[in-house]
């Protein structure tokens, strides 16, 4: 079982690009694990507790659970319309995953691994959590990315982190893919050496919140939002759950090393440092450790920093209705290297639509459907002697799709999609060699025209299943249109020269990528 995993969205506002992003980037994982022939489990959700949530309800005067119903239907319905397509959701007010988040607050307890204490000391509102002196600037202050810092003196519950550090060095040290990209690691390193002998804060008085998921030996304390999200990733896949709860069989979804989507920002401390020492403390063999896949961020032209208050937010929802939810896909998985920045252009995204799409793509298209209308009457033909114009396209194709598999097992979706773009361009350069409009005018020529357009055709079936996992609303589209209707279940091991036999009739084609046209102002 391959089980995949996002980050849950946080429900204190509405869906941005970055988390369009993610969830698009983890979607077409799991395409591919699919097309694989992998059975693939994939959990995303919502993140609804915590203090913000609390106070952007107070603010709207409604309560926090109508705050986040409202959000909630936000991010569901913009995952909806970029076709991202789900096996299970996490919300975290669900009853169960408050069942799982007690039982393992309590199992912890028993086995010693929390204590209650007082604390004084600087608190960050935007991040939710205590703050060190290592988190201070040079200038010995606190950066404006904690936002309001208030001083709070309270006691809590805290979990016994430093129980498990050690074991987390050597356990990263001895695993050289754990995180991926492998610079990650080195930071994550770095950032275990200043978190060595703190414990972690996992709780908060209700005097001060109380929108969140009340400790089951404590009736005055929510638990920490981090450490009841975290938790998200084993309580939806059935850890814990009652045999009635309606969740996944959990050993079989937990079989192999999942792989959890997430964003450099949450990677430490969160992701990596808290959640393998949880699980660790929980009894999760290192074996059973999930892997971390850490994508980068996208930014503003210049690399500066999407926000609401510079006005460079970029609204998911719209540019889907704008450019069409095939061109934002694209564009999200052709533009971004996996595990780097890149900067959102608007210009960028039409350009490459037009490009690799509309360009190269749809005149492939063009040319094995409408020639093979015209020329053959939609009949392909497959028996024609081949020279070698011919033999280098099958090649080109080989070639191509094995560099689109070695990337896409390494998540370089952009590297895959780069490699399909090849080919495509291989056999629109072969059709301006082969000129089968020209060939066309002598009846002569007709088993050769024949073969060309074969070759077109076979080129578009094997691009339009390996484009799936990116485009699939395309795969089924052009399925229709070559009149095979089994190419979008076929898998990669299906993949063969000649998907269409001799004598296969095509449908009737229709344009696969009209082109982006932005009417200029006068």
């Amino acid at each position: 079982m391959f089980y995949l995993t996002t980050a849950i969205d946080y429900t204190n506002g509405s869906p941005h690009i970055g988390h369009a992003y993610e969830k698009v980037l983890a979607d077409v994982i799991a395409r591919y694990r699919r097309l694989r022939g992998d059975e693939v489990y994939f959990l995303t959700g919502v993140d609804q507790f915590g203090q913000k949530v609390q106070q952007s309800a107070e603010k709207e005067g409604i309560t926090p659970e109508e705050f986040v119903a409202g959000t909630t239907r936000k991010f569901s319905a913009l995952w909806e319309k970029l076709s991202v397509n789900y096996d299970g959701w996490a919300e975290t007010t669900d009853k169960r995953h408050q069942a799982c988040v007690g039982a393992i607050l309590t199992e912890l307890k028993e086995q010693g691994q929390l204590y209650k204490k007082s604390h004084s000391g600087h608190y960050s509102v935007r991040q939710e959590q205590f703050l060190q002196e290592r988190d201070r600037d040079e200038a010995g202050n606190f950066g404006p990315e904690w936002g309001e810092v208030v001083e709070i003196e309270e006691e809590n519950w805290y979990f016994k982190l430093s129980d498990h550090t050690d074991w987390l060095k050597g356990f990263l040290d001895a695993q050289p893919d754990i995180i991926i990209p492998a610079f990650r690691k080195s930071e994550l390193l770095n950032a275990l050496e200043k978190n060595s002998g703190i414990d972690l804060c996992i709780s908060r008085p209700k005097e001060r919140l109380r929108w969140g998921i009340e400790f089951p030996f404590d009736e005055n304390y929510v638990t920490y939002v981090w450490f009841d999200a975290l938790i998200n990733y084993i309580s939806f896949a059935g850890y814990k759950a009652a045999p009635d709860a309606g969740l996944p069989e959990f050993e079989k979804i937990w079989s192999d090393r999942p792989l959890h989507v997430i964003g450099k920002d949450i990677l430490i401390p969160a992701h990596g440092i808290y959640w393998f020492c949880m699980l660790h403390a929980m009894g999760f063999s290192d074996a059973q450790m999930p892997r971390l896949l850490v994508h980068g961020f996208w930014n503003g032209i210049g690399g500066v920093k999407m926000s609401k208050s510079l006005g460079n937010i970029v609204d998911p929802a719209e540019l889907a209705d704008k450019f069409g939810v095939e061109a934002l896909r694209y564009f999200l998985m052709r533009d971004i290297v996996t595990g780097k920045d890149s900067e959102f252009d608007m210009e960028r995204l039409i350009m490459l639509y037009n490009t690799e799409l509309a360009n190269e793509f749809g005149n492939l298209c063009n040319r094995a459907l409408n020639m093979s209308q015209r020329f053959t009457e939609s009949v392909l033909h497959n028996v024609g002697p081949l020279e070698p114009e011919d033999i280098a396209v099958r090649t080109s194709l080989t070639e191509s799709t094995a560099a689109y598999q070695a990337a896409m097992d390494e998540f370089d979706i952009s590297k895959g999609l780069e490699a399909l773009n090849r080919h495509v361009v291989h056999c629109n350069q072969y059709a301006e060699r082969m000129k089968p409009w020209e060939l066309n005018r002598n009846p002569e020529n007709k088993d050769r025209v024949a073969t060309i357009l074969y070759h077109f055709a076979e080129s578009v079936a094997h691009v339009a299943v390996l484009i799936s996992p990116i485009l699939p609303e395309i795969t089924a589209k052009l399925a229709e249109q070559l009149n095979l209707p089994g190419l979008t279940t076929l898998k990669l091991t299906d993949l063969h020269w000649g998907l269409l036999p001799d004598g296969h009739v095509i449908g009737k084609p229709q344009p696969a990528f009209p082109r982006i046209v932005v009417e200029k102002p006068e």
